[in-house]
């Protein structure tokens, strides 16, 4: 069955915009993403909107739909009511190119500053043995589409344009306690995670964990085991006593 459903669009670009209203037709079995491409087809053919796969796996359409950060390809028509005013904004954490095309560039440069994956050095290519059970934990990371709905929503960067420089955001943090954990990394990433990508600064509220299209349980998995082991290295008495005695041995 088919209705004319109500959708509310952020047009603009840098300088500035505002919601502008349409009246589109809606089928049943669609979702978001079927909706701006019937508009673009028939009556905004500018409107700017990222995307690629519209399969939930390239984490391209990211966009913010009634103020929650989603992928529009994965978002169906049937979770709203018909008369619902559907809006569809860019996601707010980034700076708007234009319309509903964002640029997520602060993403990769955090990626750049983290240090790849570091195997023993007398560990030849082709000699990576491990059991799965020694790589499940980590590996549930690595199911990430790069989606950065969990960028977005951290409010860390969300509400607080200065902490961008010295904070990572979930996505990245997540990256390091992959890399943390895995059985053939022999780099300390702990003491980086906390001075360098901003560790402290989260608060634990799983808002991340919430907007994940993947279900990557972030928070509980990721950054809290990460905040346990800061602790650890830095407050656990025995663990400084041997790191003092070792000094002095040294």
């Amino acid at each position: 069955m088919s209705y004319t459903g109500t959708f509310r669009i952020w047009r603009g670009d840098a300088d500035g915009g505002a919601l502008a209203d349409f009246r589109v037709e809606v089928n049943e079995g669609e979702v978001v993403l079927d909706v701006l491409h019937r508009l673009q087809a028939t009556q905004t053919p500018d409107l700017a909107v990222r995307w690629n796969c519209k399969a939930g796996k390239c984490g391209s359409c990211s966009a913010e739909i009634n103020g929650k950060p989603r992928l529009l390809c994965m978002t169906r028509m049937s979770v709203f009511e018909r008369d619902d005013v559907v809006t569809v904004t860019p996601m707010r954490t980034f700076p708007v190119i234009r319309d509903l095309v964002t640029d997520v560039s602060f993403n990769y440069a955090k990626a750049r500053e983290i240090p790849s994956f570091t195997p023993p050095a007398d560990l030849a290519p082709g000699e990576y043995r491990m059991a799965q059970v020694d790589v499940n934990r980590s590996q549930e990371f690595r199911k990430c589409i790069e989606c950065y709905l969990c960028q977005d929503t951290c409010h860390v960067v969300r509400d607080h344009e200065e902490n961008k420089e010295s904070f990572a955001g979930p996505r990245f943090l997540m990256r390091i306690a992959e890399l943390e954990m895995h059985p053939l990394d022999v780099a300390d990433r702990v003491p980086a995670a906390q001075e360098e990508h901003g560790l402290g600064r989260c608060n634990i509220t799983k808002c991340c964990t919430d907007v994940c299209p993947e279900g990557i349980k972030i928070t509980d998995n990721a950054l809290i085991p990460m905040k346990e082991r800061v602790a650890d290295q830095r407050y656990d008495p025995l663990v400084w006593l041997g790191r003092t005695i070792s000094r002095r041995r040294g």
